[in-house]
């Protein structure tokens, strides 16, 4: 949020850091390295835990890291290209209104700033002017809410969750790939369990809330991940025994 500040004429913007303006990277990146860490090490928890050898261990582990890079890639750039769409076709609509009926437009600017709390001959005269400098961005912002830091960016969105997924997968590829075979499982247990404690923290700093609060919620889930994976692979190993 931008706050005008004094410092003499002409008037200086100031830059406020707020939360909010890491909502969007955040969210996929959070998203994919939680997901390629505990993906991948609840997978190979399931294998060891099936008596798997150490190469198969592997296979699965890189498998599962450049399959689930491309998923989310996928997925994220679908998801996001579908709120684009969205997006430009809500502006495409304001710009035939506004070349339409542009009083109508204006008087609905008007409305909204008066809703806001400005009195009416006020509201008039902002509306006025800021549909003389840019009316289509006065209308995507306070009808729409429509702004730069809400934009879908599909190519980034996918971008970020790959590569944040990768992130997170290849901690458990490289225990498969350097740890001893028969300490595979006790170190992903404890590797794992680690990692999403960090994890949590640094995006609940990131994002303002408790960092307790955000590694706790990624802990239970991910422990029980690991344990449901580990003891189906153990339950299907002793059978195929």
């Amino acid at each position: 949020m931008q706050k005008m500040v004094r410092t003499g004429l002409p008037f200086k913007l100031h830059q406020e850091r707020h939360h909010h303006g890491n909502i969007g990277w955040l969210r996929a990146s959070v998203l994919g390295a939680n997901d390629g860490l505990l993906s991948t090490a609840s997978l190979l928890a399931g294998v060891a835990a099936g008596r798997a050898s150490h190469e198969q261990i592997l296979l699965a582990g890189v498998a599962a890291l450049v399959a689930g890079a491309f998923a989310m890639a996928a997925g994220e750039y679908v998801s996001v290209s579908s709120q684009a769409d969205t997006q430009l076709a809500d502006l495409e609509i304001e710009r035939r209104e506004l070349k339409k009926n542009p009083d109508k437009e204006l008087l609905e600017l008007r409305d909204i700033y008066m809703v806001r709390g400005l009195d009416e001959a006020l509201a008039q005269q902002v509306a006025a002017q800021l549909m003389q400098r840019d009316a289509l961005a006065a209308h995507a912002r306070d009808e729409l809410g429509l702004t730069e830091m809400a934009k879908a960016r599909p190519g980034e969105a996918a971008l970020a969750s790959a590569a944040s997924f990768v992130c997170g997968a290849l901690f458990p590829v490289l225990i498969a790939a350097f740890v001893f075979h028969s300490e595979v499982l006790p170190v992903l247990f404890t590797t794992t369990i680690l990692l999403l404690v960090i994890l949590g923290a640094v995006a609940a700093k990131a994002g303002g809330a408790s960092m307790m609060k955000g590694a706790l919620r990624v802990v239970v889930w991910g422990a029980l991940s690991m344990i449901a994976t580990s003891l189906i692979g153990h339950l299907l190993g002793q059978a195929a025994i």
